[in-house]
């Protein structure tokens, strides 16, 4: 087992709001719990979770390379996400983003040679207003980021 017993008893929650012929729908919140525990779904994980699942591992591997949010590769242990759509670019998503590639020494889809920080560009976070965006670990949305702001976000992370 790739995953704990702890890990499985939330994937059960999940499993639970839906009829028996319909656990295929919990699959997007179990590859969210697997993530959390591992930090990125191997395919291993995969198939174990469509066998724990019972559906098609490809159809699980369909949901997970679908969408963004869930990591195929090792990823630092702070996964930072940049909007850069064009209202978050146009509103300082750019520059936040120059700013971190600096700071951090690394460009976009790398991580850090300590294993802290990986650097990511991604879509539409649906916070223009409060833009630049930056998304931490899929969970923590930060607005309106300045690069003095960017800083002590980075700093808060290394401890």
């Amino acid at each position: 087992m790739l995953l704990s017993e702890q890990c499985y008893k939330k994937i059960d929650r999940e499993l639970a709001k839906y009829p028996e012929d319909q656990r295929q729908s919990a699959v997007m919140a179990s590859l969210a719990h697997a993530q959390v525990e591992l930090g990125w779904i191997s395919p291993e994980v995969m198939q174990e979770l469509a066998d724990y699942i019972r559906m098609p591992a490809i159809a699980v591997q369909e949901v997970a390379t679908f969408y963004n949010m869930y990591n195929l590769k090792p990823v630092g242990k702070h996964k930072i996400t940049v909007c850069t759509n064009l209202p978050c670019a146009l509103s300082g998503g750019e520059r936040a983003a120059h700013h971190l590639k600096e700071k951090l020494g690394i460009d976009y889809r790398d991580t850090t040679a300590d294993g802290e920080f990986t650097l990511m560009e991604g879509e539409c976070m649906g916070a223009c207003g409060d833009a630049p965006v930056l998304l931490v670990n899929n969970h923590r949305m930060c607005s309106f980021m300045s690069n003095d702001k960017i800083d002590a976000l980075v700093e808060e992370l290394k401890k």
